[in-house]
């Protein structure tokens, strides 16, 4: 089986296993944007700390970053590590979106996706992944999100080298998704996925590819933390242990 024909079959394994994901968790666009920066080195966890606190102080919002002292701003978010760093970023953030767009995050959405990630990537403390994250989960844009995770599976099942560069890799899985999305297998194949409710915010752009690049990236994630951890492999019972190549010699 080549890669790309290892892809597909992951995403329909997967999905047997774990079901939609429906990820990223959020109730706003605004929200998410928030989230891709806050997790930078550091665990999902302590985001959610960063983003309680700025809830619960009335600023998770444009116009709360936008107002809200860097100093203060910082303080709410120091679960998230690199505070400081992370406030500046946000603040980074929001002065482009009102200099670009008129703090119009819709004007953002709705550009092409090569020249927003263009844009996006020319941003202080904003790579790839970060970026990606912002046109996927935020904007409906069809990108993959290339994480440890994902590294971290696809290196132990061969598909990539290690240290694969990020583009190599959003590449494979874009290109074996590009030869056809895999039928979810709770969904009937003319029933879109475009245009799901996530949370209290709907993604109007979203295609049927943007939501299975979504949902890919949600199930690998799932499967890393209970398979295919950082410090072993517990391939028993994980969905995947028959794609795993197969010993020399064997």
């Amino acid at each position: 089986m080549d890669h790309e024909a290892s892809v597909r079959a992951y995403y329909v394994e997967l999905m047997a296993e774990w079901g939609p994901q429906d990820w990223w968790p959020a109730h706003t666009r605004f929200e998410v944007i928030v989230g891709a920066f806050l997790t930078q080195n550091t665990a999902w966890t302590n985001v959610e700390r960063a983003l309680r606190g700025l809830r619960e102080e009335g600023v998770l919002n444009l116009e709360g970053v936008r107002r809200t002292p860097l100093p203060k701003l910082a303080r709410l978010i120091r679960s998230s590590g690199y505070f400081r760093q992370k406030a500046t970023r946000l603040k980074s953030f929001v002065s482009y979106l009102d200099a670009h767009y008129g703090g119009a995050l819709s004007r953002m959405i709705a550009q092409p996706t090569d020249k927003l990630r263009e844009e996006l990537l020319a941003l202080n403390g904003v790579g790839p992944e970060t970026a990606d994250s912002i046109l996927l989960y935020a904007g409906g844009h069809p990108v993959f999100v290339v994480d440890a995770y994902t590294r971290r599976i696809f290196e132990r099942h061969g598909l990539i080298p290690a240290k694969a560069r990020y583009e190599d890799v959003r590449h494979l899985v874009e290109h074996a998704f590009s030869q056809g999305i895999p039928a979810r297998l709770d969904d009937p194949p003319t029933s879109p996925l475009a245009g799901r409710r996530r949370h209290k915010f709907v993604i109007q752009r979203a295609s049927a590819g943007a939501c299975a690049f979504d949902e890919f990236h949600a199930l690998l994630v799932q499967t890393a933390k209970r398979h295919c951890l950082k410090a072993e492999a517990r391939c028993a019972g994980c969905p995947l242990e028959r794609f795993l190549p197969k010993p020399a010699g064997s």
